[in-house]
């Protein structure tokens, strides 16, 4: 089972249309109600403080049988940090979010390092449009898949250096390090259509 979720950031329509399995978790984190009205998907799950979802709409789904978990608007975590950790509580196998770039910068980041959370141990794909962000740990590997010269950028997530090993991107790595705050691993390429990132230490974000 995937869950898809909607936060409120800016929703950038995938290159592929949306499709929803049957067996999908579909999650609205409070203002990402939003992008599921505009799609027309009613979601399993509203999960928030709800102070960015209209009443009538709320009213709406909660009449509907929708599973509605309101929390404190003083609250120490984000709407899109609780629906994460709601969905892996519910046995999900990957994530994917969607709406979780644009709009406010700090919650854009936040968002980001979202996929270092130490409580998340599934695969968590934030998607915007025909961009995807990715977390790699250590001792993981990640086949990504597009067209030759797709842009992939690698960049290290915590201080000191995460070791790469790449096959199938135009500039390879072999057991080298990525510095944290450097650019180095910014605007690679696939040469083909699927490319392999093998990480030995640190922690990488794979933007593709």
């Amino acid at each position: 089972m995937n869950a898809i979720i909607f936060a409120n950031g800016e929703f950038c329509p995938p290159d592929i249309p949306l499709e929803l399995e049957a067996d999908d978790l579909v999650i609205a984190a409070d203002g990402g109600s939003r992008h599921c009205l505009k799609l027309g998907i009613i979601p399993d799950v509203l999960i928030g403080d709800l102070d960015s979802i209209d009443s009538e709409t709320l009213a709406n789904w909660q009449n509907s049988g929708k599973t509605v978990i309101q929390y404190p608007e003083d609250k120490d975590q984000t709407d899109l940090e609780l629906a994460l950790i709601y969905a892996q509580k519910k046995n999900a196998d990957e994530i994917l979010v969607y709406g979780s770039v644009g709009g406010r910068l700090d919650m854009t980041l936040g968002n980001m390092i979202l996929l270092a959370h130490p409580e998340l141990k599934i695969p968590i794909t934030l998607k915007c449009g025909a961009e995807e962000i990715r977390l790699i740990k250590a001792g993981d590997s990640l086949t990504i898949t597009g067209q030759p010269g797709d842009i992939v950028s690698l960049i290290p997530m915590q201080p000191g250096k995460s070791i790469v090993t790449t096959a199938g991107l135009k500039y390879e790595l072999v057991s080298e390090g990525l510095e944290y705050s450097f650019t180095r691993g910014i605007s690679n390429s696939l040469v083909g259509k699927h490319a392999e990132i093998n990480l030995e230490s640190g922690l990488l974000a794979v933007v593709q």
